[in-house]
């Protein structure tokens, strides 16, 4: 019944979506309040220098471009490779068919920023085998409806606990491939290795792209999908290392992660404020 529905509203175009997106916007900010509070503390405590009234703008222009994420990404069900391909680009894609040249394996770096979602339509413009890390949903039917639009372009899906697995699956054949990580999730509290400064917060990082990436000598880029206007966005790359194997420890998770963090003080209506990104605190010796 959830991807009848959803298949249904994908029928209609974006500017009549974009009218229900209206909608769901006031539900969400004004009627619901979803995560309110959650937006912001985390909005306060990343931009303590701006006043109540500027972090309430940001906190609403947030709210309107979440709900257009949820309706663009329903959209992917029924949109045309023609039409996806005019609305979402890489700035850059010779960069990407250097490296392919070479037979480079990639690790993208990149978080919940734009739409991240459409990352996953990139896949026929992209000359690498693609594929990506998720984590599963615990409600399995909004799980598959996910699951099948991340993947309607040919774009694989590997859960996070099978990436180890899976990266060595990957560079023992011939194709190379790229792999998606979003780095800005936060780990499970007894799996913390590492603490880094995050929109002024102490943050706990992820290692798996850093620790891979070294291991097997990938390439690593950042994404930044950033958007030109509604229903419009642009995938601008960064190289961060074209091979990782010769950077110093840790190099990668801090250019990463502060690559990110400028690209949220540029448009911070673009993050997913209502994520939980700071549920753990570092504990500290007395």
């Amino acid at each position: 019944m959830i991807y009848g529905f959803c298949l249904l509203l994908s029928y209609l175009p974006l500017r009549c979506l974009y009218r229900l997106s209206d909608l769901l916007y006031l539900t969400a900010y004004h009627i619901v309040r979803y995560r309110r509070d959650v937006v912001e503390e985390n909005l306060k405590s990343a931009f303590p220098e701006k006043s109540d009234k500027e972090r309430k703008k940001i906190a609403r222009r947030f709210y309107r471009f979440l709900c257009d994420v949820v309706f663009e990404t329903i959209k992917v069900l029924h949109i045309s490779p023609r039409e996806i391909q005019r609305r979402i680009r890489f700035t850059t894609p010779e960069l990407l068919e250097e490296l392919h040249r070479k037979n480079k394996h990639i690790f993208f770096a990149t978080g919940h920023y734009g739409n991240w979602e459409w990352l996953a339509t990139l896949k026929p413009v992209n000359p690498y085998r693609q594929t990506t890390l998720y984590k599963p949903l615990k409600n399995k039917s909004f799980d598959n409806l996910v699951n099948g639009i991340r993947t309607r372009f040919g774009t694989e899906i590997i859960p996070a606990d099978e990436a180890v697995r899976a990266v060595n699956r990957f560079m023992g054949g011939n194709e190379p491939i790229v792999l998606c990580f979003l780095s800005d999730q936060s780990p499970q509290k007894n799996m913390i290795q590492y603490w880094t400064t995050f929109l002024n917060r102490d943050t706990p990082v992820h290692l798996g792209i850093e620790k891979l990436s070294r291991r097997y000598n990938v390439a690593v880029m950042y994404l930044e999908v950033r958007r030109m206007k509604r229903g419009y966005y642009t995938v601008d790359t960064t190289l961060i290392a074209e091979s990782a194997a010769e950077t110093q420890p840790l190099e990668i998770t801090e250019k990463h992660t502060a690559l990110l963090e400028q690209s949220i003080r540029r448009h911070p209506e673009y993050w997913l404020w209502s994520h939980r990104r700071w549920k753990h605190q570092r504990e500290t010796s007395a």
